[in-house]
């Protein structure tokens, strides 16, 4: 599948690199973008050869956020709540997906592209990359999934200072603050992030579908219903060969070798 706003690669061993492909706007959202992150949800929930997936942005930032443009036409309040779907519904889908998500955080990471980054499983930064919702500067909230996903990830306190201050803050700190698993160097990023990928790879593909949807289930649900729902999986993966192997590579103390059956 081909993209004009996204470049996008599959290495031999199942890794999907997709990078956001506007430099010359900081790899600003645009209407194509938007669309073309529809088509590849799509792939990434079909294509059995994509085991993994890598977000990363091309130039000097990771995204800037929505296009000016965007936010400059005459919106109709209805029109424009239809039409902030789409973007809404991709980002859903990075978290429903039963593949490990990664982001490769490489530069500015703001407004809609920061609210990308969240809605990946894992997020790399490089020492220069920087972070922030500067909706506030022009009326606006991170409307787009991001308050409801800060606050889980961060705290509700240290979401609001983010979101009501505007400031934007560096790699160190958010990962101080849990934002982002590493930093590392600026020329590291995508080897460091493509080597955690691989080892994501090891493990059984279902265990790792299963534990996003958990997880994220969890988080809206009691602590009765979310102990059901772990219970639920468990009795869904105790039945798969993969586990079976798993117990066997045990006992034989060797690594096991999983299929994803």
């Amino acid at each position: 599948m081909t993209y004009n706003t996204l470049l996008t690669s599959l290495s031999t061993e199942g890794i999907y690199t997709v990078t956001l492909n506007r430099p010359d706007v900081l790899n600003a959202v645009n209407d194509e973008m938007r669309f073309e992150f529809r088509r590849l949800a799509e792939a990434l929930y079909m294509d059995d050869a994509i085991r993994a997936v890598i977000i990363t942005g091309a130039g000097r930032a990771f995204s800037a956020g929505a296009d000016m443009a965007y936010l400059e036409r005459d919106w109709q309040t209805p029109a424009f709540r239809a039409h902030t779907r789409i973007l809404t519904s991709f980002f859903d889908d990075l978290e429903q997906i039963e593949k490990p998500i990664l982001a490769a955080i490489n530069g500015v990471s703001a407004g809609a592209g920061m609210q990308l980054t969240l809605s990946c499983d894992i997020r790399f930064a490089a020492q220069s990359a920087q972070f922030g919702f500067r909706e506030g500067n022009i009326g606006l909230i991170p409307g787009v999934g991001a308050c409801s996903r800060l606050a889980r990830m961060i705290g509700y306190g240290r979401a609001k200072e983010m979101i009501l201050g505007g400031e934007m803050i560096s790699a160190a700190e958010a990962q101080r603050i849990g934002l982002v698993y590493q930093v590392v160097p600026d020329g590291e990023l995508l080897n460091t992030t493509a080597e955690f990928a691989r080892k994501l790879l090891t493990r059984a593909p279902q265990a790792i579908g299963l534990a996003k949807r958990v997880l994220r289930d969890c988080l809206s649900a009691d602590l009765s219903t979310g102990r059901d729902i772990e219970s639920l999986a468990m009795s869904v993966l105790i039945q798969t060969e993969d586990h079976k192997e798993g117990v066997k590579a045990f006992r034989e103390k060797r690594r096991p070798k999983f299929t994803g059956q």
